[in-house]
This record gives C-alpha cells, sequence and structure tokens, in this order.
C-alpha cells in the first residue's frame, strides 16, 4: 500500500499510522533524524531524496515532533536528545 502524505513523499508500507498513531512521514522523519552523517550536505541530500522534501520543511515537522507525545513514546531516545539540543540553542540566545 502506498501512502501519500500532501506534505511529504509517498512511502510505502502496510500500516499508514503505526501503533505510536505517527503518519509514515513523521517516523520517516525521526527515523532519519537517528542516523549518523559522515559530513556536511550528506543529510541535507538524504532529506531531498529519500523523504522528497526540502530541509526546511523538514526541520519544521522535526520541530513539531518534538512537542508531540506520540513521537516521544515512539522513539524516546531521539526526541530527549532533540529536545535537549532545542533547549540549550534556546538558552544561549
Amino acid at each position: 500500500m502506498t501512502v501519500h502524505d500532501p506534505d511529504g513523499p509517498d512511502v510505502d508500507g502496510p500500516d499508514p499510522e503505526g501503533p505510536s498513531g505517527l503518519s509514515a512521514r513523521d517516523r520517516a522523519v525521526l527515523a532519519l533524524e537517528r542516523r549518523q552523517w559522515p559530513g556536511p550536505g550528506a543529510k541535507e541530500r538524504a532529506i531531498r531524496e529519500e523523504l522528497g522534501m526540502v530541509p526546511v520543511r523538514y526541520y519544521q515537522i522535526l520541530n513539531a515532533l518534538l512537542d508531540d507525545t506520540r513521537a516521544l513514546a515512539h522513539d524516546p531516545i531521539t526526541v530527549n536528545r532533540l529536545r535537549r539540543v532545542r533547549e540549550s540553542r534556546r538558552d544561549e540566545r
């Protein structure tokens, strides 16, 4: 089955909203964020090629996910890590 999200790519999978209640696009964003990146530009290239979206939109979605309790339940390590990074950047301003 292909899931079409107007703000994201078509994602193949049997469960458009998994047990966590997150969309396939949201789960793909969190999965991409978990990965390690070898150098500058690699992550942005993967965002465009794998998710079919521009980096600005990716970061908007990611930021919203950090405030979503479903995202926290789905991937607490990644979400908590990113919340700490976001908070430390806010404190620097």
